[in-house]
């Protein structure tokens, strides 16, 4: 069975896709939002993810995969605060902005629509297929 999917949203001035391409894989942390947090811990090793970077680009930029399951926050001596370690796959061969993805009916029960402040969200199968068509990159297979 395929693992899951999962959108990630990151402030690019904070840490960029081309941050974590340059570092190979980083630690996923600072989820506080409680919808958020209980979707991260969901998440398990090999699920993928698209990386979208918030601010002023508000676009889908690239794709990673998670490369662990869910612990705690090893800087928080909070339990309920976990992070997962994740890997750059590739670029996006363009962005997908957000109000591309508004735009399109197929995105009318998208997670980043409905609810546009969380930062980790699950991405279904029919919206994983149309980013990447959006994005001029087909899945493979």
């Amino acid at each position: 069975m395929a693992g899951r999917r999962w959108l990630l949203k990151t402030e690019p001035s904070d840490y960029s896709f081309d941050d974590l391409s340059r570092e190979k894989r980083a630690v996923w942390d600072g989820v506080a939002n409680n919808l958020a947090l209980m979707n991260l811990r969901l998440a398990r090793k090999g699920d993928e993810v698209i990386v979208y970077h918030t601010g002023k680009e508000k676009a889908a930029v690239g794709l990673a995969a998670i490369e662990s399951d869910p612990y705690p926050d090893p800087k928080k001596k909070d339990a309920k605060l976990v992070v997962v370690d994740i890997a750059p796959r590739r670029k996006l061969p363009k962005p997908v902005p957000l109000a591309t993805i508004k735009a399109n009916a197929k995105f009318r029960e998208f997670p980043l629509v409905k609810i546009p402040r969380l930062s980790f969200l699950p991405v279904s199968d029919k919206e994983w297929k149309e980013i990447l068509r959006l994005a001029g990159s087909p899945p493979p297979g």
